[in-house]
């Protein structure tokens, strides 16, 4: 039986690809790409052969391309570098297709496009799961500064191997090769033996490829942010063919890309991965041709009149007609003096399979009743000696999916602590313990030395500084009942009233956690996000009505 992940072209859709490339014959070996490269092409094998091989394991081929096969994975849709290098055999043939190209070909024939991303999805998976390899790190597995490196690359698909210097021989060897010691990590090394000491998460996006720069245009529609509402409304925007840059701080997913399973979304009935399904989204959007740049962080909006301009954390201005707000919202940090020195080293806010191998056989507590705690109780438990819940308020159901409270109460190692708080933390480097208060004001020491955090909701607002209306907790106003004097004054406000998804200012729109009234649900962020598309035509058309009028 063929494998999935290596299917052959057909004849057609081999003549349809050769309208996007050109043809290149290799008398002689000859590396096609090499690992590292930016933007790289994409071959279809028309005669002889292309070997994949690995340069972080002395070159071992990884598989061989014969004829109608093809090269490429899912980071072919964005500038992610390649993985691997490649190299054409003697009297070797292929088709060269640029990636601009060939996204061109994707989002235009429909049975090419499944081919090609099917295959795509199952190599990345393969890679991330089964080959040792990728970015080596090497850092301490209680460092709050190497996890956060780790929880970068794991929630980007960007493929490396943790070296814990705590206990791994290989990592000490390495800090006496290079000269280095402890203080001098976390240490970034590629396959050129190149060292980059602490790097910033901008440094590392830019190296795997995932932060990208803009030319100096003005583009339809800026998103920000890239979780479920949002990446919706790239998908969205994008296949109706509007031009669409996409931002987010961290990583594809937002709040749902922090729930290990999620069960209750429509059409995934065994479940799927917040992870995954964001990475699925993201991998949709880049294939109708919205730009995604992560880490990219919003720091200042200003309106100049007739487009927006966003000015972002690597000191990038963004020009945009429209503006679509999903920030969302964060997980509100324990009220305990010292959970900042935790942070990273026991105390965490999702649930990842890198945190489910530090709960082997540990106690570990989870805080909060919403859904997202429930998931990662059930999915910490396959793991942990004992998963306690720790809930303010003496109903598990109140806030939680009746599924969920179900098998939480038929887990044998889930313990659920109603009418209690976490009061205190205690450990030298990593969580070792924390104290526990009942409702009567009675308290108990547990050895949990991994705590998950799942309460409250913060909207990320605040770098809209003032700009549209938002409530007294910071959630961004939307629709027609905003009040008549937050409203900006202009022409199209003039004529009709701010739609659903719209805020207090015209072409600013607002989807997801981060808008007053929204349901807190992935179906609902999803939804909204894409119907807030239809109100961006219905704007870019105002707008266009106003322009024409006032010239």
């Amino acid at each position: 039986m063929k494998d999935p992940r290596f299917p052959e072209l057909t004849a057609r859709q081999i003549a349809i690809l050769k309208n996007y490339g050109e043809i290149e014959s290799y008398p002689e070996p000859a590396r096609i790409f090499t690992l590292g490269d930016l933007q790289y092409d994409f071959f279809v094998v028309m005669a002889g052969e292309v070997s994949i091989e690995d340069p972080y394991n002395d070159d071992n081929v990884i598989v061989v391309h014969k004829k109608n096969e093809f090269t490429g994975d899912s980071g072919m849709l964005s500038n992610r570098g390649a993985q691997f290098h490649a190299v054409a055999r003697p009297n070797t043939c292929v088709l060269r297709i640029k990636p601009k190209r060939l996204k061109e070909a994707i989002a235009k024939y429909s049975d090419i496009s499944d081919v090609l991303l099917n295959a795509f999805l199952q190599r990345q998976e393969t890679v991330l799961s089964e080959f040792v390899g990728g970015i080596r790190l090497v850092g301490s597995g209680t460092s709050k500064e190497t996890y956060a490196i780790r929880d970068f690359m794991e929630k980007n698909h960007i493929w490396y191997n943790f070296l814990d210097v705590d206990s791994s021989t290989e990592a000490r060897e390495l800090l006496n090769n290079f000269g280095l010691s402890k203080n001098d990590l976390p240490i970034l090394i590629n396959s050129d033996a190149k060292v980059c000491q602490n790097p910033s998460l901008d440094e590392l996006a830019r190296y795997a490829g995932v932060l990208m720069d803009f030319e100096d245009e003005v583009f339809d529609l800026l998103v920000i942010g890239a979780g479920p509402a949002g990446l919706a409304a790239s998908v969205y925007a994008a296949s109706e063919g509007l031009s669409v840059v996409t931002i987010d701080s961290k990583a594809p997913g937002g709040q749902a890309g922090k729930s290990s399973k999620i069960e209750n979304y429509l059409g995934f009935p065994t479940g799927i991965s917040g992870n995954d399904l964001a990475n699925r989204a993201y991998v949709q959007a880049q294939k109708f041709g919205c730009n995604i740049s992560i880490p990219h962080k919003a720091e200042n909006i200003e309106f100049t009149g007739n487009h927006f301009i966003v000015t972002a954390t690597n000191d990038k201005t963004i020009k945009t007609k429209a503006v679509m707000a999903a920030t969302g919202a964060n997980y509100r940090q324990l009220p305990i003096e010292n959970i900042e020195k935790y942070e990273g080293s026991g105390v965490y806010y999702s649930a990842t399979g890198m945190n489910a191998s530090a709960c082997k056989d540990e106690l570990v507590g989870v805080v909060g009743g919403g859904n997202s705690a429930g998931q990662a109780a059930l999915f910490l438990a396959d793991h942990a000696k004992e998963v306690h819940v720790i809930l303010r308020g003496g109903n598990l159901g109140a806030k939680m999916s009746d599924y969920l409270v179900q098998r939480i109460e038929a887990a044998e190692n889930i313990y659920v602590h109603l009418f209690t708080e976490v009061k205190e933390l205690h450990g030298q480097y990593h969580l070792e313990s924390v104290v526990l208060a009942g409702g009567k004001g009675e308290t108990t020491k547990k050895s949990i030395t991994n705590l998950f955090t799942f309460i409250g909701a913060k909207p990320c607002t605040d770098w809209l500084k003032g700009l549209v209306a938002t409530d007294e907790r910071g959630f961004i106003c939307t629709g027609p009942g905003i009040k008549e004097e937050d409203l900006h004054q202009c022409s199209i406000f003039r004529k009709r009233k701010p739609q659903s998804l719209e805020t207090s200012m015209p072409g600013f729109f607002a989807v997801g956690d981060v808008r007053k009234g929204s349901v807190k649900r992935v179906a609902s962020a999803v939804g909204e996000g894409s119907m807030a598309v239809s109100q961006v035509h219905q704007f870019l058309a105002d707008l266009k009505n106003t322009e024409t009028v006032e010239a």
